[in-house]
């Protein structure tokens, strides 16, 4: 018996295939693409059913979202206390906090509410960037509560910062020796805590906001962020492929559930795993990725170089810290990336790898060029993540060594003022996230949100990287801007070739996954400031219609 074909019907099909650009109808069966075109030649597949749902919107391929966190569903867990506004799984705006004040009132606010006091009070979303007067401290959190364990997560998640109740109760002083405990001129801890080896030293209170992956409700909140914003395909990139095989099994149940609605590609973190021998763990990850299935993918590695440029913790080139702050943290000791990425390039595995810092993307790129030419791999999808930094020469020896490049486009919006006024000052503000350079070098690239540092919306990195404006409303880096046709293709086709699918996913053509994203609005006739206020009206995955938030509140308003 043949397989049911649907043909979707829409105002305009964007498909992303040069031989076929538009169209106004495409054939779906068993989850697959027919073909792309008009109607009456849709109709040629043979009996199907016509679904005129979209017949008024705009259909592009599905959007990708190359680098994001599970935590986009933790982390909502736990009260927000951010500048920026910002929406909940929910619906709720949750008011962005523009003044110090306004950060500890809410803090009191909410411990004052609490009536268990061995409960910790976690927060998230703080940066302190936007407070650099009054940088947050142990004394200020101790002004809270004395006895209550206080942890408060950054939004880089790169650092947090503790109240003296919670250094007590996890036995930390200015004697324990890990990298990372923040210390004052006078040698006492500041209650900052920074990247991972000592945000671990908060124990099972960090495990609860900087984790959460074993509950099933923060992947499938993940998820739903991920479809109201149009995504249908998300990189993981913080989680690690599961460490055992009953909770691979959980993943792939819960991912591959009908209800689910986004693909998800789960890389492996070998620092979460404390790997000493990485060939051994690369046959392990070799075994992990025999168990994709269609909407769980394995077998990609992720792996920090440095760490983040506003927390003051990203490795830069000179001439460093624009105000002259010490140069950042090495996260991975630069004369060990060689070796380790060796272990994983011999046995044909991708590595993407964490470089926001200029000299961060130094240490890798010269890795890789020594593990090329040990072991030639014309075909590895090794990516530099964040790319910030990144200068002209580096992006030519990436085109050379045929690395990808995934660029936090939204940095400009969300921290370009802070950047060209505090970090790394106005020139290379200017030149920070260099889409254009890129383009031009070429380097294939895509472009993520990092989410929860900045909400997943790969709209939003669009538009940032179209208009590249600040919040203030600067323009950073005016020759940087890329056209329309240059970003979507960097969300879609460019996404999917640093993940390895771009045979399935990335473009509207016959025989790829029936992925889609239903915008209200045509990306290529608003005009580029409106680029983020297009309605998202949801996704098709695998031929199956998913509604975002948005859809379906209009559907109710019209009850």
């Amino acid at each position: 018996m043949n397989a049911k074909t649907t043909i979707f019907s829409a105002r305009k099909i964007i498909t992303m295939n040069r031989t076929r650009p538009e169209g106004t109808a495409v054939a779906v069966r068993d989850g697959r693409i027919l073909g792309v075109g008009t109607l009456e030649e849709m109709k040629s597949y043979g009996p199907c059913t016509i679904d005129n749902r979209f017949a008024e919107l705009i259909l592009t391929p599905g959007l990708i979202e190359a680098h994001s966190h599970v935590h986009e569903g933790t982390h909502w867990g736990f009260p927000y206390i951010g500048y920026y506004d910002r929406k909940g799984p929910d619906g709720r705006i949750w008011k962005g906090l523009k003044d110090f004040g306004e950060v500890l009132a809410r803090l009191k606010t909410l411990n004052d509410a609490m009536t268990d006091p061995d409960e910790p009070l976690v927060a998230w979303g703080f940066d302190p960037i936007f407070f650099e007067k009054e940088w947050l401290n142990v004394s200020h959190l101790d002004r809270i509560s004395t006895s209550r364990p206080i942890f408060i997560f950054h939004i880089s998640a790169h650092l947090a910062t503790v109240n003296t109740a919670l250094l007590s109760r996890m036995n930390i002083t200015k004697d324990t020796d890990v990298a990372g405990l923040d210390k004052g001129p006078d040698g006492e801890l500041t209650g900052e805590l920074q990247e991972p080896y000592a945000l671990r030293l908060a124990g099972d209170i960090y495990e609860r906001v900087g984790n959460g992956a074993e509950i099933d409700r923060n992947w499938m909140t993940y998820a739903i962020q991920a479809k109201n914003a149009g995504c249908t395909t998300i990189a993981e990139m913080a989680y690690g492929t599961p460490g055992n095989q009953a909770d691979l099994d959980r993943l792939k149940r819960m991912i591959d559930a009908p209800d689910f609605p986004v693909r998800i590609n789960q890389l492996y973190l070998p620092m979460m795993f404390n790997v000493e021998d990485h060939d051994e763990a690369a046959l392990w990850v070799i075994r992990q990725a025999a168990q994709s299935t269609a909407k769980l993918r394995l077998g990609i590695v992720k792996y920090f170089l440095d760490g983040s440029i506003q927390g003051y913790t990203a490795r830069l080139r000179e001439p460093g810290y624009y105000k002259g702050n010490p140069n950042g943290m090495w996260l991975t000791p630069p004369d060990e990336m060689v070796n380790t990425l060796r272990s994983y390039h011999r046995h044909g595995l991708s590595m993407h790898c964490h470089c926001n810092g200029d000299e961060a993307v130094d240490v890798f790129l010269d890795a890789v060029e020594k593990v090329q030419a040990e072991t030639p791999w014309l075909d590895h999808r090794h990516t530099v993540h964040h790319s910030q930094l990144t200068s002209p020469a580096q992006y030519r020896k990436m085109a050379r060594l045929g690395v990808s490049a995934n660029i936090f486009s939204n940095h400009i919006y969300f921290w370009g003022d802070k950047h060209f006024e505090s970090t790394v000052g106005p020139d290379r503000a200017h030149r920070m996230n260099a889409c254009e350079t890129a383009r031009r070098m070429g380097v294939n690239f895509t472009m993520h949100s990092d989410a929860p540092i900045t909400p997943i919306s790969q709209i939003h990195s669009i538009w940032a990287a179209v208009n590249r404006q600040t919040a203030s409303g600067r323009i950073l880096g005016e020759n940087e801007r890329i056209s329309v046709a240059d970003a979507l293709y960097a969300v879609t086709l460019g996404a999917a070739y640093t993940l390895d699918m771009e045979q399935d996913i990335g473009s509207i053509e016959p025989g790829k996954l029936a992925d889609f994203t239903v915008l209200g609005e045509d990306p290529f006739e608003v005009a580029p400031m409106n680029i983020r206020d297009i309605p998202v009206w949801g996704t098709v995955l695998g031929g199956k219609p998913f509604p975002s938030a948005m859809a379906d509140a209009d559907k109710e308003k019209k009850k």
